[in-house]
């Protein structure tokens, strides 16, 4: 069965970025070891959209009772959810702002998490339904540690995507980009390169 990557990038950056430039490497690699695979990409800054009321009420009326306009106001966000249900791989590359996220895959995360298709909820709790799929979170900073007690990034990527069903989370890093970029980057690839 052929299988489907989904490349979300979030970098504000397109010449000389660090997270498109492993996020292409990793996917060029599942690529070699998955022959024929399927390629959805999605760059996060081009397609931002920010949710709104219209979009919120839209979202928590029944699907069967939605008017056309709440229909084609949610069109974008259902495409978003659809290729994350078609997506055996997800390889998410976000450098760290301000010790968080962009504001970009916030837009994304906030479009894909919908009641009923990525989650729903149960008298004992939330139930993930992305069950089974693998995710590279391609993290890079300038100065912030990843994994360190300021990185808000990936503590909050790890814990949406695991909200959403997806447990099997492998994070490539390279931090210090500011003080050792080659280094850095270096040091990402052999974690692309050692990755199962």
């Amino acid at each position: 069965m052929m299988a489907t990557i989904l490349q979300v990038n979030s970098s504000g950056r397109r010449q000389g970025s660090a997270s498109r430039q492993l996020t292409a490497a990793l996917v060029g690699k599942l690529v070699a070891e998955h022959p024929g695979a399927k390629v959805i990409e999605r760059d996060a800054v081009t397609n931002a959209e920010f949710l709104d009321e219209e979009w919120v009420i839209a979202n928590f009326t029944q699907a069967q009772e939605r008017s056309t306009r709440q229909k084609e106001r949610l069109q974008h966000s259902q495409k978003l959810v659809d290729e994350v249900q078609a997506a055996d791989f997800i390889v998410i590359g976000t450098p760290i702002y301000n010790f968080s996220i962009s504001g970009v895959l916030k837009a994304w995360i906030d479009q894909i998490c919908r009641p009923g298709l990525t989650f729903r909820a149960e008298p004992e709790g939330f139930v993930g339904l992305l069950k089974g799929k693998r995710v590279f979170l391609v993290v890079t900073s300038g100065g912030t540690e990843i994994n360190g007690p300021v990185d808000y990034a990936t503590a909050y990527m790890t814990h949406i995507l695991g909200f959403l069903g997806i447990t099997d989370v492998t994070v490539i890093g390279a931090d210090t980009m500011v003080s050792d970029p080659e280094g850095a980057l270096d040091r990402a690839m052999r974690q692309i390169r050692d990755a199962a």
